[in-house]
């Protein structure tokens, strides 16, 4: 329980401090990694429950909206890595479902049109024609 840092240094992966430490009694030397914990806001549901954010979850929805589409998975990894940066960028501790709905639905516009207009029809709950033809309009600007 007692030490004593030796040596402190970045960590080659540089996400991490390497420490050095000495333990006071046996006098043993030993390494510890110190990391930052980022901790992701709460998703506020539409009928008001709260759920931890779940990068998993968002995998999914990428998933099913470009299924048989010819988009690489590095692609889609970026696309919800950059989603987490903005998540984590706004420092809110609580953020509504629907705004990350949006940043899911610009990053498909990015990726692939056939996709967005996959996930913005059951994003938004298309019920006529004329909601896609409406999003199709939407593409063309």
């Amino acid at each position: 329980m007692d030490s004593q840092v030796v040596d402190s240094r970045m960590a080659e992966t540089g996400d991490s401090i390497r420490r050095r430490r000495r333990c006071a009694a046996c006098d043993k030397r030993f390494t510890t990694y110190e990391t930052i914990e980022l901790r992701l806001p709460q998703v506020v549901k539409t009928n008001g429950n709260r759920q931890e954010f779940d990068r998993e979850k968002l995998r999914e929805g990428f998933r099913r909206a470009l299924h048989k589409r010819p988009v690489p998975t590095e692609y889609v990894d970026a696309s919800i890595d950059s989603i987490v940066k903005q998540v984590l960028s706004l420092g809110e501790r609580e953020l509504p479902a629907r705004q990350i709905g949006e940043m899911v639905m610009q990053e498909l516009k990015r990726l692939d049109k056939v996709a967005y207009i996959r996930f913005a029809s059951v994003y938004r709950s298309f019920q006529v024609v004329d909601d896609f033809r409406d999003v199709l309009k939407d593409l063309d600007k």
